[in-house]
Formats: C-alpha cells, sequence, structure tokens
C-alpha cells in the first residue's frame, strides 16, 4: 500500500477511532465499536467487549472505517483473537474504557480482542474548494482527481 495513504488512514483514524466490525459469515449486522490504536503495532488494533458481545468470541472480521471528516473510507478485513497479554490491556485500559465496563479490567465478562488486519482497501478523498463547489451545485465530479485508492496492508 502506498505509504501516504497508509499514513493518512492512521492519523484520520486516530482522531475518529471508530469501526463498524462483524465476524465474517454471522448472523447479524456489524456493530459500532470503538478501536484501541498503537502506533507501535504493525497492522493491529484492539477492542474490548463483553464475552457474550456478538464479535467476543473471536473469529474473521470485516470492520468498515469511515473518518470524522470523510476524507478516508476504509474496508479492513483479518482475524480476532484474545488478547492474553495482561501488559496490552494495561497498556490500553483507559477511563473511557472503564466507563464501558465498571467491573474494570479483570471482570471475567469482558474480553480484550486484537485485531490482527492482514488486509484492506482504502480510498482518500480530497475533493477541495472545486470540488467541493461542484458537489454544492451539481457539477461534474472526476473520480480520478479527487483522492487515491489503495489495496494491502495498512
Amino acid at each position: 500500500m502506498d505509504p501516504n495513504v497508509r499514513e493518512t488512514f492512521w492519523k484520520a483514524f486516530a482522531i475518529s477511532p471508530v469501526a463498524m466490525i462483524r465476524l465474517e459469515n454471522s448472523p447479524g449486522h456489524a456493530e459500532p465499536m470503538t478501536a484501541l490504536l498503537d502506533q507501535e503495532a504493525h497492522h493491529a488494533v484492539w477492542f474490548v467487549c463483553r464475552r457474550d458481545n456478538r464479535i467476543g468470541k473471536g473469529g474473521r472480521a470485516m470492520a468498515q472505517v469511515v473518518t470524522l471528516g470523510h476524507e478516508v473510507f476504509a474496508c479492513v478485513a483479518g482475524t480476532l483473537v484474545p488478547e492474553t497479554d495482561p501488559a496490552a490491556r494495561d497498556k490500553h485500559w483507559n477511563k473511557a474504557v472503564e466507563s464501558w465496563f465498571p467491573g474494570g479490567r479483570d471482570d471475567p465478562t469482558v474480553i480484550m480482542l486484537r485485531f490482527e488486519v492482514d488486509d484492506a482497501e482504502v480510498w482518500t478523498m480530497d475533493v477541495g474548494l472545486k470540488g467541493l463547489f461542484r458537489l454544492a451545485t451539481g457539477g461534474t465530479i472526476d473520480p480520478a482527481r479527487v483522492g487515491e485508492h489503495e489495496t494491502g496492508v495498512v
């Protein structure tokens, strides 16, 4: 994947770290989950949920990301695996996570899942002022001039 697209993805995702995620081959819809990001991690993000949550059992999953300013759209595939390293839980546990799980980091009903990303498709948008004017007035937009599209590992 182009390094500029990768960097744009991670910067935008860090500002708005929410993804719609769903286990592959499972019934039901994707649900919004806040991702816990680590700049030192390569191709991994974490999610904390209850074990009985629809993603709580882990496995192959797909997540969709639309960043806050709509400058990045992504479809990310990988595997959710239980995070067994207590240092990872300690590193990512914070007051925001605690607000969802008042039983604390040692609550046996809570699981931390590492999303090991193995493939992604990312679109970046930058329509510029002229593009915004065209969008507002119904003008024609040239898709080749509004951003980039890449596939690979983020």
